[in-house]
């Protein structure tokens, strides 16, 4: 005993303790969150902008004080409640998104993205990283106007769920314009690029501050009570923050994407997320339509927005570069039509424009028949073909010469808008020209605007649709021929890609 005594003499003995649980949360937590929140919080902007509005949100509150002191019923809970949300947006929806790019453009413009990437964390790890630490920030100045925002409610003329509802329509906003932002520096490597797409976010989030203010302005002037016996603003506000969050989960996915590596299966995060969403929004759609069954106008307006929305995000799907990776080459499975090339890319969007296509068919089978149902049916039909259409002829344009400069992705992407606009508006002109109607239906057969107009006309004193089955049958004709040559070009090309 007095040996071990001698020999632990000077050292007291060490218990292990276990770790708590906010250590072990902070093992668990992306560290980037931690350095960019401390990083964040230490910057002058945040200081500032944390100083001001505060000052902004007492000087309204002593103005509300002075003003209700003397009142025995005060009713202006709505109007300061909108000036101090007017304090709290000036910071969610410009400076916390801007900073958010800012950023991540600096780490891109001082070359320490590369140090990132060293850390093993990965694009998106690291992107979810910088989400994540501005959302925190932005809980911080939420925090700070909490109080204000909740004395407004007692003023009165303002309820607490109407509150409610613009913090957190508020708040799907914000997290939709941080991730604009943070996709937007991903966009550009050179500094005019990266000086226009600054230029070009800071009108953005200028427009997303007006378009907020105004929302928050009419949610909390009707009040919640008159709102939700509105039916149609509950599907309205339903399908905005559906849209919010799966588009910001596409730019996510995209963002990620663009920072990997070649080798890697970079493709697989967009176009899950694009799928999802299109599944997910037919599931939603198919639920809204069984417990209200719509008109068969409906349906024609289901297929037009669909397909439109197929082919404008479809287009940056199809042009992806041609081939792959030669680690990625060996897959033919079903889901190979997620691994990277511009072929398995313009596969996926046709798969999807035809499973929305019947999904619309299913929707007016269900619809109430009018006598204008006819048309409405063409509609539905015509609509997949012109996107089809108007899809594959860039890809077709652009991948015949054997250059690369015209096959380029930017250089698709801009033929196909081009594509789009000269048929819209020379096809008109084409037949003022020849002495015919603007509207003329043969001449506008493939004018995706008047066209898809003509094939919902209909002629009620004659009793019929302005178009008929034979042209739509033309149409359809026009495009699958027009598919099969851009599949058959960039099949090619990859080959191509692959032997050089």
């Amino acid at each position: 005993m007095s040996a071990l005594a001698t020999d632990t003499a000077g050292s007291a003995p060490r218990e292990e303790t276990q770790p708590g649980l906010l250590e072990r949360l902070g093992d668990r937590l992306n560290p980037l969150v931690v350095k960019e929140v401390r990083q964040g919080v230490r910057s002058r902007i945040f200081w500032v902008s944390f100083g001001l509005m505060l000052l902004a949100c007492f000087i309204i509150s002593m103005v509300a004080y002075v003003s209700t002191r003397d009142d025995g019923f005060s009713t202006q809970g709505q109007a300061f409640f909108f000036a101090f949300y007017v304090c709290l947006g000036m910071v969610h929806f410009f400076i916390i998104p801007y900073s958010a790019y800012r950023s991540l453009a600096r780490e891109r413009e001082d070359e320490t993205w590369v140090l990132l990437i060293l850390t093993g964390l990965g694009p998106r790890r690291i992107l979810r990283g910088k989400v994540a630490s501005f959302m925190v920030q932005a809980g911080l100045y939420a925090s700070a106007v909490g109080p204000f925002l909740l004395f407004s409610y007692y003023l009165n003329g303002i309820d607490l769920p109407s509150i409610l509802l613009v913090l957190g329509l508020g708040a799907s906003w914000l997290f939709f314009l941080t991730v604009v932002a943070v996709c937007a520096a991903t966009l550009a490597d050179g500094r005019i690029g990266r000086a226009m797409v600054n230029l070009v976010l800071l009108g953005t989030l200028g427009l997303a501050l007006l378009y907020g203010l105004i929302a928050a302005f009419a949610l909390s002037e009707q009040g919640f009570r008159s709102i939700v016996r509105d039916d149609d603003f509950a599907i309205a506000t339903s399908a905005f923050l559906w849209a919010m969050l799966s588009y910001g989960w596409l730019l996510f996915e995209t963002a990620a994407a663009r920072l990997s590596l070649a080798t890697e299966n970079y493709t697989h995060g967009p176009r899950l997320a694009f799928t999802l969403q299109t599944l997910i929004s037919g599931v939603l759609l198919l639920g809204l339509w069984l417990t209200d069954v719509r008109s068969t106008g409906n349906a024609t307006g289901a297929s037009m927005l669909g397909c439109l929305h197929l082919a404008v995000i479809g287009i940056f799907v199809a042009t992806d570069v041609d081939g792959q990776a030669r680690a990625l080459r060996a897959a033919t499975r079903p889901w190979s039509l997620f691994r990277p090339g511009a072929v398995r890319g313009f596969r996926l969007v046709l798969l999807l424009l035809l499973g929305w296509t019947a999904l619309c068919l299913v929707f007016f089978s269900m619809s109430t028949k009018s006598d204008a149902s006819e048309a409405h049916l063409l509609t539905v039909l015509a609509a997949p073909a012109y996107a089809i259409f108007f899809l594959s002829l860039p890809l077709l344009v652009g991948r015949l010469p054997r250059s690369d400069r015209l096959a380029a992705p930017a250089v698709v992407r801009v033929l196909f808008f081009a594509l789009v606009g000269l048929a819209g508006a020379l096809l008109p002109l084409l037949a003022l020209l020849f002495d015919q109607r603007a509207d003329d239906p043969l001449v506008n057969l493939l004018n995706p605007f008047i066209g898809l107009d003509n094939f919902s006309d209909y002629d009620y004193s004659l009793n019929e649709s302005k178009m008929n089955l034979g042209l739509l049958a033309c149409v359809w004709v026009v495009a699958t021929l027009a598919a099969f040559s851009a599949d058959r070009a960039l099949v090619e090309r990859e080959h191509r890609a692959h032997a050089s």
